[in-house]
């Protein structure tokens, strides 16, 4: 990254503290893209735009007619609001380059983010022309979840300005727990995606296109992969607790099992209650959440991981 760092000291620098204001806005943006995605998805406003790039044929918005309903309107203004996750991307790479010179790691992960949104963005048109594919569905919305990680990361990394090797902060084993877990936690939201795949939101209020698996079984393989994270989760906060040399990596575990439960609750209330809009949507905007803590609360058991 030293061609990075050479263009960087011809920039106007950032103020860090600006600096990290900016990455947390673009990790917002991140996640608020993705509560909006899920109204697409819930109102059946899929192929409200049943073409890409295009809304539809001949027209990059919506055509208005006697006969439209809000599809289209929702669908687009999810499309436009992608235009403001670029600027947030790349105004995060821009500070991070600027405010942070010397950490490569760090401008990376802002690359990272950055060249995620275009990668989402085709991958969002391919399963708009092949009519929502359950599949395709879930991998934009797993990609999405890569996106939240590396925007976590970049507000995380960006309270460490230290350079050099980093330093663990928890017991070796802890620390390997806390990556287990992790791991079981990405299992956990990629069966997340088949249940929703085979569920009634298909996205589309015409043409539902699914999975084909049985609704309850899903739902009863993800439980009990919730179940196995959540005792992981209590385990890693226990070995946190005992030997973590900062408090903000207890914090961090903390906040792991306070959305853990919350998104429990959330799932279980929605499973027997025929999975209203609402709930859906926070289960959604949970797993953001989830991920995003999960991401901080790895890299918060050693300084200046990226």
């Amino acid at each position: 990254m030293s061609l990075v760092s050479s263009v960087a000291s011809r920039l106007p620098r950032v103020p860090r503290p600006w600096a990290r204001g900016i990455l947390i806005a673009n990790l917002v943006g991140e996640i608020g893209i993705v509560v909006t995605g899920g109204v697409v998805r819930l109102t059946g406003s899929g192929l409200g735009c049943p073409t890409w790039p295009e809304c539809v044929p001949g027209s990059f918005t919506p055509v208005r007619t006697d006969e439209s309903q809000i599809h289209d309107l929702v669908e687009f203004g999810n499309r436009l609001l992608t235009f403001a996750v670029v600027i947030l991307a790349l105004a995060a790479l821009y500070s991070v380059v600027t405010a942070w010179p010397e950490r490569g790691r760090l401008q990376l992960v802002a690359v990272g983010v950055l060249a995620g949104i275009p990668a989402q963005a085709i991958l969002g048109g391919i399963t708009v022309l092949t009519g929502l594919n359950p599949w395709l569905v879930a991998s934009h919305f797993l990609l999405s979840m890569v996106l939240v990680a590396l925007s976590t990361a970049l507000v995380r990394g960006s309270r460490d300005d230290v350079s050099g090797p980093g330093e663990l902060l928890v017991h070796p084993l802890a620390r390997v727990v806390a990556l287990v877990t992790s791991l079981v936690g990405a299992v956990v939201v990629v069966l997340g995606t088949i249940v929703t795949g085979s569920g009634p939101h298909s996205g589309d209020a015409d043409t539902p296109a699914r999975t084909g698996f049985d609704p309850r079984v899903v739902s009863w393989l993800h439980a009990d992969a919730v179940m196995l994270f959540s005792g992981l989760v209590v385990a890693t906060l226990v070995a946190v607790l005992i030997t973590a040399k900062t408090d903000e990596v207890r914090r961090a575990w903390w906040a792991v099992l306070a959305v853990t439960l919350a998104q429990g609750v959330i799932g279980y209330v929605q499973y027997f209650t025929a999975l209203p809009i609402v709930l859906v949507l926070l289960h959604m905007l949970g797993a953001s959440l989830l991920v995003a803590a999960l991401t901080w609360g790895v890299l918060a058991t050693r300084r200046h991981p990226v």
